[in-house]
């Protein structure tokens, strides 16, 4: 059996009008032709489904039964249709980010409230994970977009850079606001991140290439605990660029870092077998675009 859309559209026109030629001519064809798309219809069911008089065009009983089955499936139809071309235009969709918590509580606040306003038919969902986490999430479909810094040659995964972060030391603003260098760092109180986090392997890089000491006199593992002992005057932090937006009002300034400046890649990726879908595009250069303006 092989019944088209075309013969479907027909038979709820008929349906619908009573008439060959009133359905004709919402079709836009000829009555000739719209009778020979009901007679296929009717052969390929094996049945009559109208009966026809000089006067008026009715449903017969397997006609009545066939537009209880038939009808709602090219409602169906319309629906899925109407629903895809929704995303599309991107009046609807979800997307899934997976962040590092700086950047969750930073960036991403900022993109998605941007989401809202140009798109509201989006939604955009967060979660705050390390970097392998973020990783196997969009290599499993959890995620759609993962936003951070990865080591290279992962695979499976494409990449989208965002932007060069550099390694920045963040003071109490009591401090003048001129460079720092490693060297001259490795007299001060100094706040770094605990060994699992890449930052702090950045840092070691900065004092290994300096021929300086590493001498930490706090070692923590989220960047908020840091930039709140550099607040309380206890040290100064080495961080990257974009964790001025968690500043807020607290005494600290950041000023740059130098004799080596050590930058890292941050990137969004998204999965290598998977195409992104409209609204997974469209949230990323939101992304792209509130973090550039954060770290610019």
């Amino acid at each position: 059996m092989n019944i088209t859309l075309r013969q479907i559209e027909a038979f709820r026109a008929v349906a619908e009008l009573a008439s060959f030629s009133r359905a004709a001519e919402r079709l836009g064809t000829s009555q000739p032709a719209l009778s020979q798309v009901i007679r296929d219809l009717e052969t390929a069911v094996g049945v009559r489904l109208f009966d026809r008089t000089t006067r008026r065009v009715d449903l017969t009983e397997a006609g009545h039964i066939f537009a209880a089955s038939a009808l709602t499936a090219l409602d169906g139809i319309a629906r899925a249709v109407t629903d895809v071309q929704d995303m599309g235009h991107l009046r609807r969709g979800t997307v899934r980010v997976a962040a590092p918590p700086l950047l969750a509580a930073t960036a991403l606040p900022q993109a998605v409230a941007k989401v809202a306003k140009t798109h509201p038919g989006l939604t955009v969902k967060i979660a705050d994970l390390g970097t392998d986490a973020i990783v196997a999430q969009v290599r499993t479909g959890q995620a759609d977009l993962g936003l951070g810094t990865f080591p290279p040659g992962a695979d499976g995964l494409d990449r989208v850079p965002v932007l060069q972060d550099e390694l920045m030391v963040f003071t109490h603003d009591h401090c003048n606001g001129e460079a720092r260098t490693w060297a001259g760092l490795s007299d001060a109180p100094l706040i770094t991140l605990t060994r699992e986090s890449g930052i702090r392997l950045l840092t070691e890089v900065g004092f290994e290439t300096a021929k300086a000491p590493l001498r930490p006199t706090y070692e923590v593992h989220q960047v908020g605990t840091a930039l709140a002992l550099v607040s309380a005057g206890l040290g100064h932090a080495v961080l990257p660029a974009y964790a001025r937006a968690a500043v807020g009002a607290r005494p600290i300034k950041a000023v740059p870092l130098t004799d080596p400046v050590i930058a890292r890649e941050i990137t969004l990726i998204t999965a290598r077998d998977r195409a992104p879908s409209p609204a997974t595009i469209a949230v990323r250069g939101i992304i792209r675009q509130v973090l550039r303006r954060i770290v610019g």
